[in-house]
């Protein structure tokens, strides 16, 4: 395992402080079940563009919440640990609301990173990011692939 996970993202925010003096940080969230490659190219992408990155996970619940009943498929210990095994990723942590507000607002990263899916305008976060002075990247290859399709595809 490369990364360090921190499940409580508040811990984290008290690790990171000492950290963060003269270095970046990058941020990216997402439910990541069921990893597939366009998640993989996005880690990737997202490792360029600070140089600490933190990846953090919707909980179970939150992922119940969006996705449906039966999501996730793989439980959120699983999820944490196959994404710090990825090269790149600083740490991983969680977070239990639909979105990650609280959590930007929390460890206020430099660079908040999402996936080909949206844009810069359409991303929720996004006043939470401008309202701190961060910025907010999009990266990743074109969305291709998604874990609910692959699982639509049993």
């Amino acid at each position: 395992m490369t990364a360090t996970i921190v499940p409580d993202y508040h811990e984290l925010q008290e690790r990171l402080a000492p950290l963060r003096q003269g270095r970046t940080l990058a941020l990216t969230n997402g439910c990541f079940d069921i990893l597939h490659v366009g998640h993989v190219r996005l880690l990737s992408a997202a490792s360029t563009q600070a140089e600490l990155l933190v990846v953090a996970l919707n909980t179970d619940e939150s992922v119940h919440q969006t996705k449906g009943e039966g999501r996730p498929l793989v439980p959120l210990e699983e999820r944490m640990e196959i994404i710090a095994a990825i090269e790149g990723v600083d740490y991983v942590t969680s977070f239990p609301e639909t979105l990650a507000n609280d959590l930007l607002d929390a460890l206020r990263p430099d660079v908040h990173v999402k996936g080909t899916d949206w844009t810069e305008d359409t991303v929720p976060e996004r006043e939470v990011v401008t309202a701190y002075g961060g910025r907010i990247a999009i990266c990743g290859d074109e969305k291709r692939h998604s874990s609910t399709e692959i699982i639509e595809r049993r």
